[in-house]
């Protein structure tokens, strides 16, 4: 009811179950009613899932459909999963994009996030941030394991505010140049989602934050940090205006500073 209400910008009107003493969406296109015994499961699966594996069977949860209604003429919402982008992918973007101002108002450092397909929305966080002080970085890290549902995600990649997270090459880039393993990993153990298949044990395993910001002496780096290669914008323009004549094809020259 919150996400509903935060998009719509206006509460969800509700209206009595029939069967259980409940409120549920007046305008809902099929509700399901029904409970649940504490204990009670049955084994479900396997299903393709969209972690593009199939999901074992295992015991799950059974719910007792007491009644059903609808609207007349309903739609009923449906997508497929399966190895990543699929249509639940888009789904999870657009999740990302919503909550990212909540986000922020948690974690005002943080400048923009980027859950790329291939981390199947919990496996992989991408995060740029305003770095203010040591061991910056890991207090980012922290609090997204803190919030919510973010608690289960795997992977989380901190790189600087100047980093374009939604190009994951370059954060791959950053990843590869900045990171020193030895003090640059956090490992730390919780939970996990329901359907990794990694963990030894279900529902509980280990994550990794990797700090790809720069370092300074405060944080144990006594070198200096060195600088990006960068193309002057004189230099730029020059080979853009004389990029027929230098016989380069059709080719367009990258927008990108870095030479």
């Amino acid at each position: 009811m919150i996400l509903a209400g935060f998009i719509r910008d206006q509460g969800v009107e509700l209206a009595q179950a029939v069967s259980v003493d409940l409120k549920v969406p007046a305008h809902a296109e099929i509700v399901l009613e029904g409970y649940v015994i504490p204990g009670e499961e049955r084994m479900e699966g396997p299903f393709g899932d969209h972690t593009g594996y199939y999901s074992l069977a295992e015991p799950y949860p059974v719910f007792h459909v007491t009644t059903i209604t609808r609207r007349h003429n309903p739609i009923y919402p449906t997508t497929f999963v399966g190895r990543p982008p699929t249509e639940d992918y888009w789904m999870g973007k657009v999740t990302e994009r919503v909550f990212m101002p909540l986000i922020r108002l948690i974690l005002p450092e943080v400048v923009d996030i980027n859950m790329p397909a291939e981390g199947i929305f919990h496996n992989l966080i991408l995060v740029s941030m305003k770095k203010e002080y040591p061991g910056h970085a890991r207090k980012v890290m922290y609090g997204l394991w803190g919030l919510g549902l973010l608690s289960l995600t795997k992977v989380i990649v901190v790189v600087d505010d100047f980093v374009d997270v939604q190009n994951p090459s370059e954060v791959a880039w950053r990843v590869a140049n900045n990171i020193n393993p030895a003090t640059d990993l956090v490992l730390v153990d919780g939970p996990i989602d329901d359907l990794d298949v990694a963990s030894p044990t279900p529902r509980f395993g280990s994550k990794v934050g990797i700090d790809a910001t720069r370092k300074g002496p405060e944080e144990g780096y006594h070198r200096q940090w060195p600088p990006d290669i960068e193309m002057s914008p004189d230099i730029r323009d020059r080979v853009t205006e004389r990029w027929a004549e230098l016989g380069l094809g059709d080719i367009i020259p990258s927008d990108r500073s870095a030479s």
